[in-house]
C-alpha cells in the first residue's frame, strides 16, 4: 500500500474512532433526557389533584378499614375476647345509625365499604350502597389476626374505591391498636391525600388500646383521632366519629335521632 493509501485509511480509521466516541458519549446523554422527561412526567402526575372516575353528586362514601394484625388477637382491657372480635361487634353496632338515617333520607345516598389490613390489604366488601346485611357478612369474613400493620398502604388501597363511589363527601375511617410497621408510611399517605383530594377525603383514626398521639399529624389534614381504652370506650368514639362528624354532613342530619 502506497503513502496515500495508507494516509486515506488512518483517516478513515480516525473518522470511525470519532463517531464512535461521540455515540457513546452522547448515548447515555439522550438517555439521561429521556429518563429525566420520564421523572418529571411521573412527579407531575403524581402532584396533580384527584379526578372522579365517575360523575359525582350528594352522598356520602365511608371506607372503614379494620386493623387484623397479630396484635389484634391479644385480649381487650377489661374483656377476655380478642380485641378484633370487641372491634367488630363496635363496629356492627355503629351501622344502626345508619339504618335509622337510611329510614328518615331514604334518598340521600350513604355507600359503605370494608377493607382489612395487616401487613398486606383486602378487600372485605367493595364501596357501594348500604345494605346491612353485605356490611355485616363482610365484617365476619375478616379473616384472623397475624402479621404486621401497614396502615398507610391500606390507606391508599382504598381512597380510589372512594372516587369511584359517584359522591361529593368521603371518609376514611380506621380502626387500629398500633403504629404503621411496615408499607407507607400513615402520616405521609394523609397529607398526600389531603393535598390531592383538595380536603374532599377525610381521614379519621379510632386508636384502639393505644395511643391517639401517635396519629396527631391528622390534625395538620383536617382529620381527628379518638382514643378507646376498651370495649365501651370504642362504641362511644365510633359513634361520635360516625354520626358527629360523617352522617353530620348530610343536610338535615341534625335532626336524625
Amino acid at each position: 500500500m502506497g503513502i496515500t493509501g495508507r494516509r486515506t485509511a488512518c483517516a478513515a480509521l480516525l473518522v470511525a474512532a470519532l463517531l464512535a466516541w461521540t455515540v457513546a458519549c452522547g448515548a447515555p446523554e439522550r438517555g439521561q433526557r429521556r429518563a429525566g422527561s420520564a421523572a418529571a412526567a411521573a412527579d407531575f402526575e403524581s402532584a396533580a389533584p384527584y379526578q372522579s372516575e365517575v360523575e359525582e353528586g350528594l352522598g356520602v362514601a365511608l371506607a372503614i378499614l379494620v386493623d387484623r394484625s397479630g396484635s389484634m388477637a391479644k385480649p381487650a382491657p377489661g374483656d377476655g375476647r380478642p380485641k378484633y372480635r370487641i372491634a367488630q361487634e363496635a363496629l356492627e353496632a355503629m351501622l344502626d345509625a345508619t339504618d335509622a338515617f337510611v329510614a328518615k333520607r331514604p334518598n340521600f345516598p350513604i355507600k359503605i365499604g370494608v377493607f382489612s389490613f395487616s401487613s398486606g390489604v383486602e378487600t372485605a366488601l367493595p364501596i357501594q350502597a348500604y345494605d346491612r346485611t353485605a356490611v355485616r357478612r363482610a365484617l365476619a369474613s375478616i379473616p384472623g389476626p397475624g402479621g404486621g400493620t401497614a396502615i398507610g398502604d391500606a390507606m391508599r388501597a382504598a381512597r380510589p374505591a372512594l372516587y369511584r363511589s359517584g359522591v361529593f363527601r368521603k371518609f376514611l375511617l380506621v380502626v387500629t391498636d398500633g403504629e404503621n410497621t411496615t408499607g407507607q408510611s400513615p402520616d405521609d399517605v394523609a397529607r398526600d391525600i389531603f393535598r390531592k383530594s383538595e380536603g374532599a377525603v377525610q381521614v379519621y383514626f379510632v386508636a384502639f388500646d393505644t395511643s391517639p398521639e401517635k396519629f396527631a399529624f391528622l390534625k395538620d389534614v383536617g382529620g381527628d383521632v379518638l382514643g378507646a381504652g376498651n370495649g365501651a370506650e370504642l362504641r362511644q368514639a365510633l359513634d361520635a366519629v360516625y354520626q358527629g362528624k360523617i352522617l353530620a354532613e348530610a343536610p338535615g342530619a341534625e335532626r336524625i335521632k
